[in-house]
């Protein structure tokens, strides 16, 4: 891009500097759905599990799928490890806001609050608290975050189960992905 704007502090911007700034996050935006698939693939490397993060993510997604899931929840149990490529201690957290200006709410609680719900399988083998996921017991969407987890998460290390490929879902990331972003303001 070679036209820039004129200012180098945010307050002397111009309306003309940031219709340019608006212009190029449009235009990015249209790439937006390619950039993720691409994290999901970076999930496909070496694992101490039986498979790779990306195929334990197109596991989770198929098992979604089979279960009746709607397309949103399918791509969320999809992407819901997608943070893992640059913050594997709060991985959920980053997923949930990758994907929050374009999911439900309910969807985006989901995918936030899955690492401390996944933490019912595990976290008593590291010295925590398996039932750390309790303290959000009376939040609506908790029986949700709780279904996720044991129904299509927690599952999906399996290298016999029968997965749809990338292919097969990558056009709802598109579709979810082109949707208009809800303001973050």
């Amino acid at each position: 891009m070679s036209r820039k704007v004129a200012f180098t502090e945010m307050q002397f911007g111009t309306q003309a500097d940031y219709d340019l700034l608006f212009e190029d996050e449009a235009r990015k935006s249209g790439e937006f759905a390619e950039r993720v698939l691409g994290w999901l693939r970076d999930l496909d490397c070496e694992s101490p599990y039986q498979i790779s993060r990306f195929q334990h993510s197109l596991q989770t997604a198929t098992r979604a799928e089979r279960d009746g899931a709607d397309d949103e929840t399918i791509v969320c149990a999809l992407l819901h490890d997608i943070g893992d490529i640059i913050a594997p201690a709060n991985h959920s957290q980053v997923a949930a806001a990758v994907l929050a200006p374009y999911v439900s709410d309910r969807n985006h609680w989901i995918v936030k609050h899955h690492g401390i719900f996944q933490g019912y399988y595990w976290f008593h083998f590291a010295g925590g608290d398996r039932n750390a996921r309790d303290r959000y017991r009376d939040h609506p969407c908790y029986e949700a975050c709780a279904h996720f987890c044991a129904r299509w998460d927690q599952p999906s290390f399996d290298p016999g189960y029968e997965t749809f490929p990338l292919e097969h879902f990558a056009p709802r990331v598109r579709e979810l992905f082109a949707r208009e972003p809800r303001p973050f303001f």
